[in-house]
């Protein structure tokens, strides 16, 4: 019966074997207790020994103990693996084509023969880089002195070394295995990218000696790698892996020929801006964490009033309680200064993935920088402005591709067949009659009757119908990434005034078919910022370059953070409840009769379970005050509100055209207070942002 076995789960069966590191079980017809529950990034092995007939799995390299015994085996038996997902729940898996992260008392079948070969001769590779032909003896010198020309005895030596090294590095073990931990080891000694020339040296060579097709394969492999290598890693003080693998990415993109390949090509430039190298995982096991080691003394408040709110002012403190606090305070700040200095290499990275110096075919799949000048700086300079906004015109001139996300007004479609003699008369605009009429008629119907049931009083000067809600249309966070990443464009020349006796028609631009023409803009126009409506004062606006960066983080605010920073603040809550909890525990132990041993007893065990639960709790919460809830990051929220402001101030300005605005506008600025309210309180308050005055 096909309909029941699908509603069967992995473990219902004699012959079926599961571990759920959600729930800690171990199941088999019947469920027992068993293992350690797993986290995002963890890696899980399962080890079938079908001599002895078990079944054991192991988390991060740890094994759990043996989880089933007495397995059924012989003739006609055989098991395969398999795992069971829910929403939203993806896993990499790894049968032996890659190197096992925590291999086991036997690798499956590893290319033994091909590991071997490859360290010997990428062994011959460095020893030939650091050697030089002067009177027919060789003499040691600096690789950092070698030169790929001039040197025709090492070019030809080295020329027979590819020839047999080339193939091997078009396999994925190999380049995980033997490159990658060759070109880690280089780094290991320390100092910055710059300071070891031998990443360069060899990719140089890559791309002289091997074929492009070759050279093309090792490089996707090794992205890859480092990809999995990052978002596997393991939490540790120092934040040692994810620094390691950082590091090399950015000595990878340092190399010019290398970079332009990687972004060209559609699988490794997907690789690049995917969020994981961008990402710090966040510790949920402290101990395995190595927090205790460095946040070694805890500390959360300990006095509340009748509300449970905290009312001990630190001047109010005792002589204990104020060490406790600083030693505390003192463990955070050591952990911050190690993740800044991971958040700093994932901006070089960003830095050099948008760099675009040489103005090459990437231009078209990164849209970046012209000049030397780098968009980050730009950005961060813009960012530093108060006065930073979205001009309204990006919303109604096609210039930007908003994926039929909902307006204040209600939908594109039916927005320009309402509004369209406004833009015309305001902003010089006419739409392409084929595009309303691209659009059936009854959807334009529909959109107008779905408008006017939502419509509230005194909402007609929008002209048109209000949102509905907003995921009925959201895009997916797959879409928004692609954006993104077409964001960055070529510097803006000075804005010049339409020309009132010509009309320019609006069309409808796929992200991937913007030009660096739609956002410099040709022929008089401003691209980008065309269609700017007479309501609006003619003043500066900040570079063409920074508009659809600037707008996509709004949209990827809406999308995904605002979310993320609500699911943070529960560690803060329940930091908040325990200690009311282990406070009221301490009133009543002192409170409690001598005579009932049995009572203090019960309340002792409570008392000791809070104040673990308190110091997990206390350290993790570090970790996120530091990554997230920092004042840095409070800033960044607050900028953002502000940029939301001031570009519903100037969309508003515009008139009826205001109803072109996206929705999520408006949603970001109400989220962005309410996070700056309520998120980052009490680690930073918000009499402590800009051109606030103190109470």
């Amino acid at each position: 019966n096909q309909v029941k076995l699908c509603c069967l789960r992995f473990g219902d069966t004699p012959d079926s074997y599961a571990y759920d590191g959600n729930r800690v079980r171990k199941w088999n017809v019947t469920t027992t207790n068993y293992g350690k529950s797993w986290a995002a990034g963890d890696i899980v092995s399962c080890l079938i020994d079908l001599d002895e007939g078990t079944i054991t799995f192991c988390l991060n390299g740890q094994s759990l103990g043996t989880a089933f015994s007495g397995i059924k085996t012989g003739p006609g038996v055989a098991y395969f693996p398999a795992i069971s997902l829910s929403f939203k729940e993806s896993v990499a898996f790894n049968f032996g084509s890659r190197p096992l992260r925590y291999p086991g008392t036997t690798e499956p079948n590893p290319p033994a023969a091909d590991l071997l070969k490859a360290h010997r001769l990428l062994g011959y590779i460095r020893n030939v880089l650091s050697t030089s032909i002067d009177d027919e003896r060789l003499l040691e010198k600096d690789c950092s002195l070698w030169k790929l020309h001039g040197e025709p005895t090492v070019l030809i030596t080295l020329a027979h070394i590819f020839n047999h090294f080339a193939p091997l590095m078009c396999k994925v073990y190999l380049v995980e295995d033997v490159l990658m931990n060759f070109l880690l080891g280089i780094l290991e000694g320390g100092g910055s990218v710059d300071e070891h020339p031998l990443i360069q040296q060899l990719l140089d060579l890559f791309w002289l000696l091997m074929e492009d097709y070759e050279v093309n394969e090792c490089l996707k492999q090794l992205m890859m790698s480092l990809l999995r290598a990052y978002r596997f890693s393991p939490i540790i003080p120092d934040l040692g892996f994810q620094i390691h693998y950082l590091r090399l990415t950015t000595a990878i993109l340092r190399h010019e020929k290398s970079r332009k390949y990687l972004l060209n090509n559609e699988l490794t430039f997907d690789v690049l801006r995917s969020v994981v190298f961008f990402y710090i995982k966040t510790p949920l096991r402290v101990k395995e964490a190595g927090l205790e080691e460095l946040i070694p003394t805890t500390w959360w408040p300990t006095h509340f009033d009748k509300e449970g709110k905290d009312e001990r002012e630190p001047k109010d403190e005792s002589a204990d309680e104020r060490l406790r606090r600083r030693a505390y305070e003192r463990g955070c700040q050591r952990l911050k200064k190690r993740i800044e200095v991971v958040e700093e290499l994932q901006v070089q990275i960003l830095r050099l993935l948008l760099n675009n110096k040489d103005k090459t075919t990437v231009l078209s799949r990164m849209n970046t920088l012209a000049s030397s000048t780098s968009l980050l700086e730009r950005y961060a300079n813009w960012r530093g402005s108060i006065y930073a906004y979205i001009p309204p015109q990006l919303f109604y001139n096609g210039k930007v591709d908003y994926f039929d996300l909902q307006r204040l007004g209600g939908l594109l479609s039916h927005l320009k067949k309402t509004l369209k003699d406004d833009l015309a008369g305001k902003a010089n605009i006419i739409i392409d009659p084929a595009e309303i009429q691209a659009t059936s008629m009854d959807d334009l119907d529909e959109d107008e009757e779905s408008g006017a049931a939502q419509r509230p009083f005194g909402a007609a000067a929008m002209g048109g119908a209000l949102a509905r809600p907003s995921w009925l249309s959201s895009p997916t966070l797959g879409r928004a990434n692609r954006f993104l990443s077409t964001a960055a464009v070529s510097l803006m020349t000075p804005r010049r005034p339409l020309t009132q006796p010509e009309k320019v028609k609006v069309r409808t631009l796929a992200v991937e078919q913007r030009t660096e023409e739609d956002i410099e803009g040709s022929h008089g126009n401003d691209g980008l910022l065309l269609g700017r409506p007479l309501e609006e004062l003619d003043q500066a606006v900040a570079d063409k370059s920074l508009l659809e960066i600037v707008d996509g983080i709004v949209m990827m605010y809406n999308l995904s953070v605002h979310q993320q920073l609500g699911k943070m603040v529960v560690v803060s809550d329940d930091v908040h409840e325990y200690a009311v909890a282990l406070k009221d525990t301490e009133e009543k132990i002192a409170r409690c009769p001598a005579r009932r041993a049995d009572i203090l007893e019960e309340l002792q065990k409570s008392q000791k379970v809070f104040a673990e639960k308190l110091n997990h709790l206390s350290r993790r919460l570090a970790w996120i005050n530091a990554t997230i809830y920092s004042k840095e990051k409070m800033l960044d929220v607050y900028w953002l509100l502000c940029v939301c402001i001031r570009t519903i101030e100037h969309a508003d300005n515009t008139g009826s055209l205001f109803a072109f605005a996206p929705e999520f506008y408006l949603n970001v600025a109400m989220n962005a207070y309410s996070a700056l309210k309520n998120y980052f309180s009490p680690a930073n308050s918000m009499e402590e942002l800009p051109g606030r005055a103190p109470r």
